[in-house]
């Protein structure tokens, strides 16, 4: 990146974080459902699903799922950001100033990342409380926060596809359902080995099962074995793709 480009970037990136954290529901709207989740998941199935995992602390279990499902709500906020600056002409007036034009575009990546990252720490705090228990170490956590930091970055690439293209806000935001769901069809809530043949098969090679699997085993402190470059793998292959279409679009919608 140029200075350039690093300069305006940031002083756009202040001004999504300001929109942000004076309309402070967007992080907690993100925050609300996957929480009630976790509350719903722990507090009445969790005394069935405990015996059928064979785990006496179902939080440690269930909080990786929750935490995508936090980050895939948060991204269609970042697509809705973009389509409402397309249609409010704030583009256009951004690029008639002597900036570089793909800043407008990065800082929103950049809100992403940070609105998300707020939303994931609540989440965790509300997990803590909850009776979430983890013995990983420093690199352990790092591990942990580089996986969701990539989720976080493949999924905003594409809520900038979604909200550079969508006709409507609707539209623009609607990429995110298949994303919320994805969690519920995957390791998150209960062992691929309790689902029938043809929803297990599609269980165990979607992205989510990876990322969970590989979150589930460095808070336990387990071997992650060949599961964490699976993940890493999927994270870094939707982020390239989704990052060279988004920024093909971005171009033909400013040309």
């Amino acid at each position: 990146m140029s200075t350039h480009l690093v300069a305006d970037t940031a002083t756009l990136t202040g001004r999504s974080l300001r929109h942000v954290f004076r309309s402070a529901d967007t992080i907690i709207t993100t925050a609300i459902t996957p929480i009630a989740l976790l509350l719903l998941f722990v507090f009445v199935f969790g005394g069935a699903l405990r015996q059928s995992i064979g785990t006496e602390n179902y939080v440690n279990y269930l909080l990786p799922g929750i935490l995508l499902i936090a980050i895939a709500s948060g991204t269609a906020y970042t697509a809705l950001r973009l389509f409402t600056d397309l249609q409010g002409g704030i583009f256009e007036r951004f690029h008639s100033m002597p900036i570089t034009r793909s800043s407008v575009l990065w800082a929103h990546v950049l809100t992403s990342l940070v609105a998300n990252g707020l939303t994931v720490a609540i989440i965790f705090a509300v997990g803590f409380a909850m009776g979430f228990r983890t013995g990983a170490g420093p690199l352990a956590w790092l591990a942990v926060i580089g996986i969701l930091t990539l989720f976080t970055l493949a999924l905003t690439w594409l809520a900038a596809i979604a909200g550079l293209s969508g006709k409507s806000v609707d539209g623009a935001t609607a990429f995110s359902y298949p994303l919320i769901f994805l969690p519920f069809i995957s390791s998150a809530f209960v062992p691929t080995e309790t689902m029938p043949g043809p929803v297990r098969w599609f269980a165990d090679n979607q992205p989510v099962t990876s990322i969970v699997n590989s979150i589930q085993a460095l808070f336990a402190g387990q071997p992650v074995g060949s599961e964490i470059w699976v993940a890493l793998a999927w994270c870094v292959g939707i982020l390239v793709i989704a990052y060279l279409l988004a920024m093909r679009v971005y171009r033909r919608r400013i040309g």
